[in-house]
């Protein structure tokens, strides 16, 4: 992957003239990190590529108004996590549940996915995240697997680094406590 200066590529994101070419970059860059990142919220692969293309969608109609007070791939995961909540959301007002009760059947229906190539572990690991509440699966989610900074998640959440760390730390003894009953 090469080095893009920032400023420069939103700029050609925003300008008519430059910006097929730029957005078809952008999702070079970033459909493999945005779909992973989408993916361990909504957990079905199918459910990803909808999300994901919405994501794209908005990040396109929305890009002239990315002022730049934030890094382009915070306000892009802030959207992508955004639509990913209001997914898990409709999704369980269509099945008339909550939104707990719909992660907790994306699980269960994660064993028949085919595109799931986890092993037992990582099944066990997903039924101990989806416990979670969405705040703290979020911040787990980013800093555990992505290995984001506190400064990005921050960011992207729009909450205090203070505020990100005791999320992590609670959500870290909740899965270990959940994994050491499981066995």
């Amino acid at each position: 992957m090469f080095v893009i200066d920032e400023k420069v590529f939103v700029k050609q994101l925003q300008d008519k003239d430059t910006q097929n070419k730029a957005f078809k970059e952008l999702i070079d860059l970033y459909k493999e990190r945005l779909y992973w990142h989408i993916r361990k919220m909504v957990i079905s692969h199918d459910d990803t590529d909808d999300v994901l293309q919405n994501t794209f969608i908005k990040i396109f109609k929305n890009i002239g108004n990315f002022n730049g007070k934030s890094k382009l791939y915070s306000w892009m995961y802030r959207i992508a996590t955004n639509e990913a909540i209001t997914h898990i959301n409709k999704k369980a007002i269509i099945q008339r549940i909550d939104s707990d009760e719909i992660r907790q059947k994306m699980v269960e229906n994660l064993e028949a996915d085919v595109y799931f190539e986890g092993d037992e572990i990582q099944l066990k690991l997903q039924k101990a995240l989806v416990r979670l509440p969405q705040k703290q699966q979020l911040v787990f989610n980013m800093r555990y697997f992505d290995e984001m900074k506190y400064e990005d998640i921050s960011d992207i959440l729009e909450t205090s680094v203070g505020g990100l760390k005791a999320s992590y730390h609670h959500a870290r003894k909740k899965i270990e406590a959940y994994l050491t009953e499981e066995n």
